[in-house]
């Protein structure tokens, strides 16, 4: 039994931001449910697939961010499925939603009138803007993707190098770092509700957990008046803190400290450079300098004898492909490759597991993501929602 397994969260989201928030909970422990719109969620038919897309249910970005859930298809425009939606709120914990600002009230859905049907309920919503609910703005009801937020919250502007454009993140990080704020309030309410009896809203937006991601720009331009730009792989007040080309890869450097500065130059076969420059405002002065130094010692040897020569002395790493993560053992020995059933391609996959680990109530990342529809029968019998069998819900 997971650590939320007491909960039962009703799933309206799609796509990625909110799809991965609930999986969070799901991971967890918690039942949930997911409702997809006629036709299911857009992403199910996303590739990449294992073999064949005409015959497997779903491709890997679904499968990966809506492992161990239980899927309904509804209908918001037929009143039978709004009643039948109904009597799972009222049986519910908590609704998750990601559309925009306004949709859910079209339909008579919205947090004032589920929370009459169950006062307790925690009504979360993640959005590119936000809710009027919690401070409205004129951006509210605009659509926003990853990219959009990255853009607006300042991300895109301090990342790539310095003679290069803006540049967005690889992952998602728009709507993982959203989804992951929004999981967060979402159990602080459950924690409030459970001194109180009360339930409550919950909001989350992606330019606001950008501009949150981004702290350190908004320090910056507040202390000094100037607004941070690109730096590379450097940072703006410590060195050396960098990635540094070898002579098959790149690995990064980060000896920001003078014990690990004197490990850096004994390495390097360079003491004069730790005599020179003892102290880290010495070195941050003459960064381009020493930056210029450690890049012609890196480049004349591979990236493994690099690594080798400092580890444990100074934080160090190599820049990993993905294939070398998959070969990783600390991967392995932390359960973060999940191998899970891909339906119609007759084999499994592996997906990534959960970073939350706990002594007690592991989270158990390992069921496949639904196929569309597929619990159907065990949500409604009765007319009440059903407990989830950990055993056969995600079973064909």
């Amino acid at each position: 039994m997971g650590a939320l397994s007491n909960l039962r969260v009703i799933d309206l989201t799609q796509v990625l931001a909110g799809p991965y928030c609930t999986m969070l909970l799901a991971d967890m422990g918690a039942d949930v449910v997911k409702i997809e719109r006629p036709g299911g969620d857009l992403i199910r038919s996303n590739p990449p697939f294992v073999d064949d897309a005409d015959e497997e249910a779903y491709g890997g970005y679904f499968q990966s961010v809506n492992r161990g859930k239980r899927s309904l298809e509804l209908d918001f425009n037929d009143e039978d499925d709004r009643d039948d939606f109904l009597s799972l709120v009222e049986e519910a914990d908590i609704v998750v939603e990601n559309y925009r600002a306004g949709t859910m009230e079209k339909y008579d859905l919205g947090y004032e009138t589920l929370s009459e049907h169950n006062p307790e309920l925690i009504y979360s919503s993640i959005r590119g803007f936000g809710d009027p609910r919690t401070g409205e703005t004129h951006r509210q009801g605009q659509p926003s993707f990853d990219l959009i937020a990255q853009a607006l919250g300042g991300v895109m502007e301090i990342t790539g190098h310095e003679d290069g454009p803006p540049t967005k993140v690889g992952p998602g990080i728009g709507d993982l770092f959203t989804a992951t704020l929004n999981c967060i309030g979402i159990l602080a309410a459950v924690n409030h509700r459970e001194q109180t009896g009360e339930g409550q809203y919950v909001d989350t937006a992606m330019y606001d957990a950008m501009l949150s991601m981004t702290e350190r720009a908004i320090y910056q331009h507040s202390y000094t008046g100037e607004a941070p730009s690109r730096r590379g792989n450097s940072h703006p007040t410590l060195f050396p803190y960098d990635a540094f080309e070898t002579a098959d890869g790149y690995a990064v450097i980060a000896a920001f400290g003078t014990n690990h500065w004197r490990e850096v130059c004994e390495a390097m076969d360079r003491p004069d450079l730790a005599t020179e420059y003892p102290d880290a405002a010495d070195r941050l002065e003459h960064r381009e300098q020493l930056r210029e130094e450690i890049a012609a010692w890196a480049e004349g040897i591979e990236t493994e004898t690099l690594v080798d020569t400092l580890e444990g002395r100074v934080p160090v790493a190599p820049v990993q492909s993905t294939d070398e993560i998959f070969e990783d053992p600390h991967v392995r020995d932390r359960k973060m490759l999940v191998p899970v059933e891909q339906p119609g391609a007759d084999e499994t996959v592996e997906i990534a597991g959960s970073p939350i680990k706990m002594t007690e109530t592991p989270p158990e990342p390992g069921r496949r993501a639904p196929l569309l529809d597929e619990h159907r029968e065990e949500l409604l019998k009765d007319g009440e929602l059903e407990p989830a069998d950990p055993e056969t819900a995600a079973d064909d």
